[in-house]
């Protein structure tokens, strides 16, 4: 999906007929964005689909395919695309449908929803991200799925909440590619009137952008002077002020998924909270009371309360990588400021704290790699693709009379056992980033 930069040709000509010491017009940056709700990828290149959307916004009551909606059928979809050039290139995608079934209804979901965006930065650097990506309620071959990867039988694989990206560049050019599908199911052998090798993408976005190819300075025709971009190393630094697109290791041990039980994913990294604020975490949805482990081996800190996050923690892990928690209901009684916790551990519950009363239960959970902290808050990364890789608990033990379970409908089921709920003065000046935060944890005064 990488685009070459054709305007070299265009820049280079430019150049040898200059005058000695002039410089060469560059090309401008470049942009494109595509989606569709639906797009069906046979092995032969083929594509079908709903309508795609390379600018403005299209949308549809429903769509089936073939006719009689034997592989695919949905209720209403949507897609936009949008792509802006001057001296900066930005380009955005999403796509949406609702009330889908594949196969006849053995893959269901009540509605999907992806969207990725790329622009370029005045400092010539290319960047984007995937944002506003979930899925609701999804069913495969009977059984509830969240997100990651699901196994269909003999005959296919299921990605949910798919995210991938290249970064490339030539000639001084910086480009990024950004694809984000809320369902990716590839056939490993014929189904259902599809032969193997096809693929069936719901919610599929694709956003590009490229800066504009560096003005070309010569002291004659055609002598470049100065260094060739060709053999600077690619650009591999996280960007300041923006979602950051680039993925570091997480070396701390096994992480464990930071929610026990079921639950509904949805990743809005990189989308506008409003002004110049961006989500920095995923909304991770699930029942009060649900509860909440820690994702590896560390150190809690900032436990506590404020207006906005609730009731909130931070923990981090023995490589200085640290992971934020937001909204819980209560803490368990294993949680408080400076305890050292293992992955797995039970350290909070599931709840709607702080601005999130009134709103679906959720966790809101952000991921700060040891090697981005410097950039303050803005050094966190999209957890989607880290959730998908991390070990899922399949059964708890912990200090709770009769256990956690899902709750009956039309009832509640708060953490009242082996639960803290914490009432304590606000403390939203503090920011878990601070190192002192960590200090005073691992080294509280005496009181008195």
């Amino acid at each position: 999906m990488i685009r070459v930069a054709f305007a070299l040709a265009l820049t280079l000509a430019a150049a040898a007929g200059s005058a000695d010491g002039a410089t060469a017009p560059a090309t401008g940056p470049v942009a494109t964005a595509q989606a569709l709700a639906v797009r069906i990828v046979y092995p032969n290149g083929h594509v079908v689909g709903s309508p795609a959307a390379s600018s403005g916004s299209l949308s549809g009551a429903s769509y089936s395919y073939p006719t009689d909606g034997s592989i695919v059928t949905t209720g209403a979809v949507r897609a936009s695309a949008q792509a802006t050039t001057s001296t900066r290139a930005a380009a955005a995608a999403s796509s949406s449908a609702a009330d889908i079934s594949l196969f006849d209804g053995e893959i269901t979901a009540d509605s999907v929803s992806a969207g990725v965006s790329a622009a370029t930065s005045g400092s010539g650097q290319a960047g984007g991200s995937a944002h506003g990506t979930g899925v609701v309620h999804l069913q495969a071959l009977g059984r509830p799925h969240a997100f990651g990867r699901a196994a269909l039988g003999d005959w296919g694989e299921l990605s949910i909440a798919s995210h991938s990206s290249t970064r490339s560049g030539v000639d001084g050019t910086k480009n990024f590619t950004g694809v984000s599908i809320a369902l990716d199911l590839k056939l490993t052998a014929a189904h259902g009137g599809l032969p193997a090798g096809a693929e069936i993408e719901i919610g599929y976005t694709e956003a590009f952008a490229e800066t504009a190819p560096p003005a070309i300075v010569t002291s004659g025709p055609g002598v470049e002077v100065g260094d060739d971009p060709a053999l600077l190393p690619p650009t591999t630094e996280p960007l300041i002020g923006v979602p950051q697109v680039i993925e570091p290791p997480l070396t701390g041990g096994t992480y464990d998924y930071p929610v026990y039980g079921a639950n509904d994913y949805s990743d809005a990294y990189g989308s506008s909270n409003g002004g110049a604020s961006w989500q920095r975490g995923v909304d991770i949805f699930g029942q009060l009371g649900q509860p909440l482990v820690a994702v590896a081996d560390g150190t809690l800190y900032q436990v506590g309360w404020n207006h906005t996050s609730g009731n909130r923690l931070w923990l981090r892990d023995t490589q200085g990588n640290e992971f934020y928690y937001s909204h819980l209901s209560a803490f368990s009684t294993l949680t408080s400021n400076g305890a050292h916790v293992r992955a797995g551990q039970v350290i909070g519950f599931m709840g709607d704290t702080g601005n999130s009363q009134g709103k679906p239960t959720h966790l809101y959970f952000e991921i700060h790699p040891v090697s981005m902290l410097f950039l303050g808050p803005d050094g966190a990364v999209d957890p989607g693709p880290y959730l998908t890789k991390w070990h899922r608990i399949a059964s708890l033990s912990f200090p709770v009379e009769t256990g956690w379970a899902p709750t009956v409908p039309g009832t509640i089921k708060a953490p009242d056992p082996a639960a803290t709920l914490v009432g304590s003065s606000d403390i939203s000046t503090a920011s878990g980033l601070d190192p002192a935060s960590l200090r005073r944890a691992l080294h509280p005064r005496a009181n008195g």
